[in-house]
């Protein structure tokens, strides 16, 4: 850690401090100096520590902007009032007005330390966007490899096809690649290795041949030499040669049959192998040559080395290091994963050494400055080797959650590169940047949108939260300014897109603000209330100033209690928007593009273009808050509520039209169930094999795979292994029964909502008859499998809770369905008509005389005191575990009424001092 030393000779001193009045010079010093914190020297802190621990003062010294900008202009030359105008407001994060030596410390060595950061990451290479190249091959792409002395790349598919690009990636030729062995169609690839000091390439096939091509051949791609006659087919292949010497060189093998062999080539520039006297005249005749003439030494120029330590395991990589003089391989077994086979000299054999590596690895890459070898391993691991000790590695790199496919060292930047199906990351291994959307303050964040220029952020606030990906320079990033301002009334909670320009924003009153994402303006709203939209800049600031002192709560998304939901400020909460994009220019034409779900149960359909609420409906009766998806092609609609049931809706055919009333009718209910039992949190459709799988997750500890008759396909996790291949298949039959089902359960949720009295308010109860009928309903869609019984996660989670029931975000349900939840409510047996014994009948046959007779006239009843033995209070009536979790429910309760007036107060007192 240091500080930047600057003097102050290098800047030509000026009278008195620059002003705003001097706009030209000073735009003209902001473009050639750095920022003010950067230029300060140590001498200028010690200056500003004088200031604010002047002799004299007592207590601490404290500054306003403008104290602070006048005194620290004053001494620190040159300087602007609008440069320390800027650091005083960085100093100042929690905008309180005031800063002093501590704040300004605290800033300084904060900055030094995102300096640290920046310079650890500035070797850090910025990646490009994905570029996708032509798709010329027609098969699996077997090799890649780059040409230096024709600065092009090579691309190999297994049929034969050869791609030649030029450094600009562009395709300049394709070339199919024979031999005269086999036909064309029976070809096969294997692996491709550039032999680049005689610009050559080798190719091998699956018939145990390797062909060698000359790159500078007038016919195109001609084969110079055939080599067959090979023991196994060769799967991998290396080539290195002497750049002293190029006479020099070696050619590695691996194949399937475990070896790894090499030919040394001692005269390469010349030949790199005998031409036989048989062999026919002319450049361009194929020389045909047999392995076991290599062997043999019959071959002058060239000579063999091989050993077969792997035994029988295909070897999956080979390479010669010159730094050590010796063959590195590799395989996927746990027995002899790596080894390394030193030559000796004068003498044609090898000398190994082996690594076991559990699990196997699928590739490596050898160092030769820091002597070190990293494998990428099976085991989700890349490990860092001495080559002189087998034992154990020098270094384990964790992070991968998938197999690791290949490692890369970058040698000039000491980087280690490692790829999986997962992630790539580099050997640095930090966080990059960290973004401060709540300055420092705990927020409640709703959505995280990545766009191509930004970052957005929201949730707790009526403006959106921005970071612009073009001011990711710094390790901590503030955010930048939203250029449209403040256009909702309450907090925004969800967000959504529409390439190309076109972003939609809901809030927690149930209002939707059209944007243009690319000039940050907003052009539309939409609201519940037809009477309310506004499309005139001069209307929002009306409405802004009528609503200044409004109440306004918290957002709080699916982290509120249905009795929370109830409330009339939430019912029409919006917690997500969806495009419909599958309907292109759909809105032209009068239909609905936007779906939008919240509070109370409801799903709506909007039209952007015409500002139009198209239809609305309830999806789930009484269930408060409610999540969504939709498929890719917009033909299905899944929704799910805080009591774990799912809904799959048909939307193909609705609400494409033009419509002056609003539709009420709901689309067509094809399948309602329930995998959880406990709020849904999250929904995706998934597509496999044309048939479309639904994902959920739910505060119940469980991730639930299932299709779109209801049927639980596997929970992840459990402890029994699943496939999706072996879900049960759904014959047309079995869809009719579906629709049917779908039909009746559409009716039931219209008599729903016939018995409920107001929206919102509590649904009326039914009869027993009618309750018990819908639970034997519900019942033959319902498909579910205990993640508590069922799962390693759920075991575990039940063994640490015990018998406490965890609900959704740590809150509890404050209806019928939160703290009673868990009691089993069954259906109550017939009671058989009984005959009245005749003591009931007559009592006076029985009991007048006897009571008359024995008992006395001034008869005193004792007290209740005197005759009670134990208080009868709710702690003897009902078990230790409701009462305590009900005394946490109204705690809870308390807890978040408070807090919601004291935020409110608040906001209040900020719009009155607006």
């Amino acid at each position: 850690m240091s500080y930047t030393n600057l003097s102050l000779n290098d800047f030509q001193p000026s009278a008195g401090c620059l002003t705003s009045d001097r706009t030209e010079d000073t735009a003209a010093m902001k473009n050639v100096v750095e920022q003010l914190e950067n230029r300060l020297s140590i001498y200028d802190f010690m200056k500003m520590q004088e200031i604010f621990m002047s002799p004299g003062l007592n207590g601490r010294v404290v500054m306003t902007r403008e104290e602070f900008t006048e005194q620290m202009c004053a001494v620190i030359r040159p300087s602007t009032k609008e440069e320390f105008g800027e650091m005083f407001d960085k100093i100042d994060l929690t905008r309180d007005g005031i800063i002093d030596w501590d704040k300004v410390t605290s800033f300084m060595l904060l900055d030094l330390n995102e300096k640290d950061e920046r310079m650890r990451s500035s070797v850090i290479p910025q990646w490009k966007n994905l570029r996708l190249l032509s798709p010329i091959h027609k098969d699996i792409i077997q090799k890649v490899t780059f040409l230096k002395g024709s600065s092009c790349y090579l691309t190999v598919s297994r049929n034969g096809l050869l791609g030649v690009w030029g450094e600009n990636l562009k395709l300049q030729r394709t070339l199919q690649v024979t031999t005269e062995a086999i036909k064309l169609k029976e070809l096969w690839v294997t692996t491709l290795v550039s032999l680049a000091n005689v610009n050559k390439i080798a190719i091998a096939f699956t018939n145990k041949e390797i062909c060698f091509y000359d790159l500078n051949s007038k016919q195109g791609l001609s084969c110079q030499y055939r080599l067959h006659g090979l023991q196994g087919t060769v799967i991998c292949m290396d080539y290195w040669y002497n750049p002293h010497d190029e006479n020099e060189a070696i050619l590695t093998l691996g194949d399937v049959s475990g070896q790894v062999q090499a030919i040394s080539f001692t005269t390469a520039l010349i030949s790199l192998f005998e031409r036989p006297a048989s062999s026919p005249e002319g450049e361009e005749a194929t020389v045909t040559i047999n392995w076991q003439e290599l062997v043999s030494g019959y071959h002058k120029c060239c000579y063999t080395l091989k050993h077969k330590l792997h035994y029988k395991d295909w070897v999956k990589q080979v390479a010669y290091s010159s730094s050590f003089d010796a063959f590195i391989s590799s395989t996927t077994s746990n027995v002899n994963t790596l080894v390394l086979a030193w030559r000796e000299k004068l003498k044609p054999r090898l000398k190994t050494t082996s690594f076991d590596i559990a699990r196997g690895i699928n590739a490596f890459d050898f160092h030769s400055r820091l002597n070190l070898i990293a494998t990428a391993g099976i085991n989700h691991r890349v490990c860092l080797w001495n080559p002189y000790i087998t034992s154990k590695p020098a270094g384990v790199l964790q992070g991968h959650s998938a197999s690791v496919i290949a490692v890369q060292f970058i040698t000039e930047q000491k980087q280690l590169f490692s790829f999986s199906e997962d992630k790539i990351w580099d050997f640095n291994g930090h966080c990059h940047h960290k973004l401060s959307v709540g300055r420092d303050r705990a927020v409640d964040i709703s959505q995280i949108m990545v766009l191509k220029r930004t970052i957005l952020v929201t949730g707790w606030d009526r403006i959106i939260t921005v970071f612009r990906l073009s001011n990711l320079t710094q390790f901590f990033v503030l955010p930048a300014e939203w250029k449209g301002g403040v256009q909702h009334q309450d907090d925004i909670l969800c967000a959504a897109f529409l390439p190309p320009h076109t972003l939609v924003t809901g809030s927690c009153g149930g209002e939707i603000v059209v944007w243009n994402n690319s000039t940050e303006n907003a052009y539309l709203k939409m609201y519940l209330d037809p009477q309310k939209s506004l499309k005139s800049k001069s209307d929002t600031l009306l409405l802004q100033q009528q609503l200044s002192s409004a109440r306004r709560m918290s957002s709080r998304r699916h982290t509120m209690s249905v009795a929370d939901f109830y409330d009339t400020e939430c019912n029409n909460a919006i917690t997500k928007l969806l495009f419909l994009e599958a309907r292109k220019n759909i809105s032209v034409t009068g239909g609905a593009n936007l779906v939008s779900c919240g509070g109370a149960g409801y799903v709506r359909f909007w039209n952007t273009l015409k500002s139009q609420l198209m239809a609305e409906f309830e999806a789930h009766s009484g269930a408060g808050s409610i999540i969504m998806t939709i498929d890719k092609m917009s033909q299905y609609l899944i929704t799910g509520d805080l009591a774990g049931w799912v809904k799959i809706w048909n939307i193909q055919d609705y609400c494409l039209g033009s419509s002056e009333n609003k539709v009420t009718q709901p689309p067509r209910l094809i399948r309602s169930f329930q995998p959880h039992n406990d709020c849904v949190t999250y929904l995706e459709i998934c597509v496999r094999s044309s048939c479309l799988l639904i994902l959920s997750s739910s505060s119940d500890c469980s991730i639930v795979l299932s299709d779109v008759y209801g049927t639980t396909i596997g929970i992840f996790g459990q402890e029994e292994h699943w496939r999706i291949e072996n879900a049960p298949s759904h014959h047309k039959g079995e869809q009719n029964q579906d629709e049917n089902m779908g039909q009746r359960e559409e009716k039931d949720d219209v008599l729903k909502k016939k018995e409920a009295p107001v929206l919102g308010g509590e649904p009326s109860p039914k009869p027993p008859e009618q309750a018990i009928l819908g639970m034997e309903d519900k019942e033959e869609s319902v498909n579910m499998i205990s993640p508590w019984e069922n799962t390693i996660l759920g075991k575990k989670y039940k063994i640490q809770k015990g018998k406490k029931h965890k609900f959704f975000n740590g809150k509890t349900m404050q209806n019928s369905t939160g703290t009673f939840r868990s009691l089993n409510i069954g259906a109550l047996e017939d009671v058989v008509e009984m005959n009245k014994p005749d003591f009931v009948l007559n009592p006076d046959k029985y009991f007048r005389e006897m009571t008359e007779e024995k008992c006395p006239e001034n008869l005193k009843l004792p007290t209740l005191s005197e005759t009670l033995k134990a208080v009868f209070d709710e702690k003897s009536l009902f078990p230790k575990e409701i009462l305590d979790r009900e005394q946490k429910a109204r705690q809870l309760c308390e807890q978040m009424c408070n807090e919601g007036k004291m935020k409110r107060n608040k906001k209040q007192a900020k719009m009155k001092e607006k």
